[in-house]
């Protein structure tokens, strides 16, 4: 009965985005690269049990507008089958990403604080500073 009152509850909110998996970034043009995608319109980046993620929010064009029902159901691609009651965003409540990137200001900060403001000016301090030793 529970999954009837949540499928009557449903707007489609897993028709409203999909999320493709990317590489882990290992080095900072990596991570630039990440700040790219997050340049565009409704895009997200986050990692989950330390798998990165871009999340494309885009509506299925197949998503009716009123009542939020797949116009291709009995049609409807086997992603769509295979997703089940218990993964529904309705039951799952928020999600606990480690890390969640909205913009590529997010990412450029990020990228500051992970390698530093300024690596190159870095090493040439370390240098400078053996060569007094």
């Amino acid at each position: 009965m529970a999954k009837k009152v949540l499928c009557d509850k449903c707007t489609g909110l897993c028709c409203r985005y999909f999320a493709l998996p990317v590489d882990t970034p290992e080095d900072k043009g990596d991570y630039d690269d990440i700040r790219w995608f997050l340049c565009h319109k409704n895009i997200t980046v986050f990692v989950e049990a330390g798998d990165w993620y871009i999340n494309i929010i885009n509506r299925c064009k197949h998503l009716s507008e009123k009542g939020h029902h797949c116009r291709i159901y009995n049609k409807r691609p086997r992603i769509c089958r295979q997703y089940r009651h218990r993964t529904c965003d309705l039951v799952e409540g928020e999600y606990d990403y480690k890390l969640h990137f909205t913009s590529d200001k997010q990412m450029e900060e990020y990228i500051k604080i992970k390698f530093g403001n300024n690596v190159k000016e870095k090493q040439k301090s370390k240098k400078k500073r053996k060569k007094k030793k």
